[in-house]
């Protein structure tokens, strides 16, 4: 049963303390004995409604009431157009909209179209109807998130016959699940580094921030609040002027975009791989190339556009440029001196930098 309405006198006593005396959210509640929430939905309905207290004052109760709370639809009455929330949700993941200007462009084309609050009720309406546990607002341009898949493609030694599995990476973009993926040999940190590499090319541009899983790879401490970075990985980040943001551990929710695109790669790029036999991981990627351009291309019925379209009208113009030189790969490793000037690796030993200003010299 809704909540009965607070007489227009308490209404008007609110927005005067509000405005006129500047008191915040709690003491006004507790002035009137009334709940934050009702403070908070009756100032949010008057600055929908362009009101301030110089306006509000001189207004009569009847005026003032459809100022905030506009005349009840009656049966029968033409039905006003109604928002296209898909679009909506598509134009909210632009850097800088707001429902608030959506509600202006939508009064551009429909004059006699719903007020703001009846307009952000239908949209907010419709974000329920989808289904979803957790709501994340993703900004286009703003991250590329990345992991590998738990199904393994494979490839046959044509020599001696031998399966072997390899790694499926998969990298997709918040805003407009733009999908990008690749088979590699390992999930070391040679390829994990290619990957990201060969993503960004794919995209054509690079992303504001990458989420990644704690694999060893890419995160060498595993902590929930403060994780360490691999170093290689660290200045990966760096050359291409991005950062790292790790999901924290067994919070899957963190990184909700790349579990649903590795279990649709999973499902329209490996699914369809079953039958087929690859000698080469050069022709694997081959045939996913191909596949994935047909997966980037499906309408997706949510949105009514394709993973292409959206990536054309949304991530692609906020993604920053690729820097002029690719990244080169080098390892780091902590060695110590040993008494004759060498250090080991790789079992190997290299002369130390010492050796050459101290030769000559031996050990007692």
């Amino acid at each position: 049963m809704a909540a009965e309405r607070l007489p227009m006198r308490q209404i008007r006593e609110i927005l005067r303390q509000k405005w006129a005396l500047r008191l915040s959210h709690r003491a006004v509640a507790q002035s009137l004995g009334v709940g934050l929430g009702t403070i908070s939905s009756v100032v949010t309905r008057a600055q929908a409604a362009g009101l301030d207290w110089p306006q509000t004052e001189p207004l009569a109760d009847a005026d003032l009431e459809r100022r905030l709370y506009g005349r009840p639809e009656v049966a029968g009455q033409r039905q006003r157009p109604w928002p296209d929330c898909a679009w909506i949700h598509a134009e909210r993941a632009k850097p800088g909209v707001t429902l608030e200007l959506l509600h202006l462009e939508y009064l551009e084309r429909h004059p006699d179209g719903y007020r703001y609050t009846r307009f952000c009720d239908i949209y907010r309406r419709w974000l329920k109807r989808r289904g979803l546990s957790m709501r994340q607002v993703h900004r286009a341009g703003e991250k590329m998130f990345v992991d590998y898949a738990g199904q393994k493609p494979s490839v046959v030694d044509p020599s001696t016959g031998e399966i072997r599995s390899v790694e499926l990476f998969v990298a997709v973009l918040g805003a407009s699940n733009y999908t990008y993926a690749e088979a590699t040999l390992t999930q070391q940190v040679p390829d994990w580094l290619a990957s990201h590499q060969r993503a960004f090319s794919f995209f054509g541009g690079v992303t504001s921030a990458v989420v990644c899983d704690q694999l060893k790879s890419g995160v060498t401490v595993a902590c929930r609040y403060e994780p360490g970075l691999q170093r290689t990985y660290e200045e990966f980040a760096q050359h291409y002027g991005t950062v790292i943001l790790p999901a924290r551990p067994a919070k899957p929710r963190d990184k909700a975009k790349i579990e649903v695109a590795v279990q649709i790669a999973e499902r329209w790029i490996l699914a369809r791989l079953r039958h087929a036999t690859f000698f080469s991981l050069a022709a694997l990627n081959a045939r996913i190339a191909e596949l994935l351009a047909d997966l980037n291309a499906r309408l997706m019925r949510r949105y009514r556009a394709s993973r292409q379209e959206l990536f054309a009208r949304l991530d692609q113009p906020a993604l920053r440029p690729l820097p002029p030189a690719p990244f080169v790969y080098a390892e780091w490793k902590l060695a110590r001196v040993n008494v004759d000037y060498h250090v080991a690796l790789d079992d190997h030993t290299t002369p130390s930098p010492m050796a050459s200003c101290m030769s000559g010299s031996t050990r007692a």
